[in-house]
């Protein structure tokens, strides 16, 4: 398993949401740049960049600062927010991101992901954002009926190389792994599922370890990282690694 910082952007900045909420962030670095430069050298092996803006607006709001991000890094990108069309998730790749994650167009028309998957291949992953088991859409502002493991299934037996799953009941509150959902979605489907919501510390990432899912290949770590509750290197350690 790889630990993976997070930037959420919005605004042109780096910034954290607590549950997803637009009126409750903490602004963390005017650079987004700086902030991605600065996970590297402490020894990520992968980025995680979410265009807030671009989710609540339902399309790319960040292009400029994404392709910035890339460029300046050796690293892979991740980056999801607001890629509804195949148009937009080419958008984000051209500007330098190795994978583009779709959320809500994936609940909105999972029969799509078949094609995308096809063309796109382990540049693109699926999103799956869920409170209670259900699956949210458009920035966590809609609970729908679907339930998580559900979709997750349907996108892996459609070809989706990579899941990332983000509990949002724990996201930005520091309050440990929901270890129980992740578990779900992994006894359900074979490809690769990256970790969301609610790493704290060292034993968040020995818990989701502990669930024996080798295909369980990492865990995204955002606000504990920037409040100074934990650090990369601690999560690394976890994990059995250590970065530069």
């Amino acid at each position: 398993m790889i630990v993976i910082p997070a930037i959420d952007l919005k605004g042109g900045r780096c910034v954290r949401l607590e549950k997803g909420r637009a009126d409750a962030e903490s602004v963390y670095d005017a650079s987004p740049v700086e902030a991605a430069l600065r996970w590297q050298s402490e020894g990520a092996k992968r980025l995680h960049v979410v265009d807030l803006d671009g989710a609540f607006e339902g399309k790319p709001a960040h292009v400029k600062e994404i392709a910035a991000i890339c460029a300046a890094l050796d690293i892979p990108v991740e980056v999801g927010g607001g890629l509804r069309t195949d148009d937009d998730v080419q958008q984000v790749l051209d500007a330098g991101a190795a994978c583009a994650i779709i959320g809500t167009r994936a609940f909105a028309n999972p029969d799509s992901l078949g094609e995308s998957a096809a063309r796109f291949g382990e540049a693109l992953a699926v999103g799956i954002d869920a409170r209670d088991g259900f699956v949210q859409v458009k920035g966590w502002v809609e609970t729908t009926s679907m339930r998580a493991v559900d979709l997750a299934q349907k996108a892996d037996g459609l070809g989706v190389t990579t899941l990332i799953v983000t509990d949002t009941a724990t996201d930005g509150m520091l309050a440990g792994v929901n270890a129980a959902a992740m578990d779900a979605v992994c006894k359900v489907v074979r490809c690769k599922v990256i970790a969301s919501g609610g790493v704290t510390g060292p034993e968040d990432i020995e818990k989701l370890q502990s669930l024996g899912h080798k295909h369980l290949f990492g865990a995204i770590a955002g606000k504990a990282l920037y409040e100074g509750q934990t650090t990369l290197a601690a999560l690394m350690a976890a994990t059995g690694t250590r970065g530069a």
